[in-house]
């Protein structure tokens, strides 16, 4: 069974938050302040569109009762705090996914 993309992870979060698509992107400001467009979030729910920022991530992650670090996992990204502690060396991440696999066994 594959895992599921991000599109199919911030679907069914919305769905089980009951909030329909023009609910959720009224809820997620872009830095100027104004929400993101339905037709953005519907993309992304789509996988039309590459995952967002950090910080649209982190208020999806608020909005919908998400882990932070779990939709960060699932567009692909390292959360700050962790690229701050040296993920970028070998070590840390052949660690990181050691315990990681060894926690799903």
């Amino acid at each position: 069974m594959r895992e599921p993309t991000f599109g199919q992870i911030l679907a069914e979060a919305r769905r089980k938050a009951g909030l329909s698509q023009k609910q959720l992107a009224a809820l997620i400001k872009k830095d100027d302040g104004r929400p993101i467009s339905p037709q953005y979030l519907n993309d992304l729910e789509h996988d039309r569109r590459h995952p967002p920022s950090e910080v649209l991530l982190s208020q999806f992650a608020r909005a919908l009762h998400l882990e932070p670090d779990y939709l960060m996992l699932a567009a692909g990204r390292v959360p700050r705090d962790i690229r701050a502690i040296g993920v970028a060396k070998p070590e840390v991440v052949d660690e990181a996914f050691r315990l990681f696999r060894k926690g799903r066994k």
